[in-house]
């Protein structure tokens, strides 16, 4: 998850590098972003399965069960601070209508969502730290709660969605393209917690954009096992809500996490909830890219 298990033993070493670490660091379960990227020559597949039920209070409206098959693939490339990211999910439904005693089903599948950018890191406090050194006089100082915690890395997100053919997942009118960004930012919180937030404007240049906001926190409660809880809100003419999403990873080893996770929303119409489980490998081809100190 975003927190490299255990705080994945911290984001930094003496060596100085400003992206890869020893542990994968995968953006699942949960649905935003970190800041940091995947490293240098590093390919990582992040994928998982879901279903859930979308049902409604209204009779008009039908309800929908679905099988979500989520995928993410990011590259670093060039340097430690950009990543390449494919993002998207495919889904299977089902939808159900009650009218006049008869029932009526429907079967459709398509790409609910298929996003091909790019992120790129443009402040990391991380380096000032690990430039400076840890404290030898302070066992707090290095381990507990610090106020310079609270300064986030950020990081900005840019791309474009991409959705072909006779999608019902789009909306009427809607473009086989549009634009995504984000803005990301990151704390991580002494050992064991980390705070992510992306705030998004996606498909602004169309009739329906959408304005949204992720908000994660994770916590390392083992060496290797983790929890987080997410909330995440978004404003769309055609529809809004607010969802929460909880779930826990285990890292299996240096290349490979596996999660589960479950959302539920605050509307009932429809009312949506979700469970699913997923896995992150990492392919580790990274070549060190390294901070050097200036001589004094």
């Amino acid at each position: 998850m975003k927190f490299k298990i255990s705080c994945f033993f911290l984001f930094i070493t003496l060596g100085i590098q400003a992206q890869y670490t020893e542990m994968i660091n995968s953006n699942r379960p949960g649905e935003s972003y970190g800041a940091y990227s995947v490293g240098t020559n590093v390919l990582q597949i992040e994928t998982g399965i879901a279903y859930g039920e979308d049902n409604h209070v209204l009779s008009l409206i039908p309800d929908r069960t679905h099988i979500d098959y989520q995928y993410q693939i990011r590259y670093g490339l060039f340097r430690e601070r950009l990543e390449v990211i494919l993002d998207g999910t495919f889904v299977s439904a089902e939808e159900t209508l009650l009218r006049g005693g008869t029932v009526t089903t429907s079967r459709f599948s398509n790409f609910k969502s298929n996003t091909l950018g790019a992120k790129y890191l443009i402040y990391d406090p991380n380096i000032k730290k690990a430039k400076e050194g840890p404290n030898l006089y302070s066992w707090k100082k290095n381990n507990l709660i610090q106020w310079d915690d609270f300064i986030p890395a950020v990081s900005v997100f840019a791309g474009a969605n991409l959705l072909f053919g006779d999608n019902p997942f789009r909306f009427p009118e809607e473009p086989q393209s549009s634009i995504k960004a984000a803005l990301i930012t990151q704390n991580n919180i002494g050992r064991n917690w980390v705070l992510v937030s992306n705030l998004i404007v996606d498909k602004p240049t169309t009739d329906f954009p959408t304005y949204a906001g992720i908000f994660t926190l994770t916590h390392s409660i083992y060496t290797r096992t983790g929890v987080f809880l997410e909330f995440q809100t978004y404003i769309n003419d055609l529809y809004s809500d607010e969802i929460i999403r909880a779930g826990a990873a285990l890292l299996v080893n240096k290349n490979l996490q596996v999660d589960i996770s479950g959302l539920i929303n605050f509307k009932d119409s429809p009312e949506r909830w979700r469970a699913g489980i997923g896995a992150s490998y990492r392919f580790d081809m990274h070549t060190d890219e390294y901070i050097i100190k200036d001589a004094e």
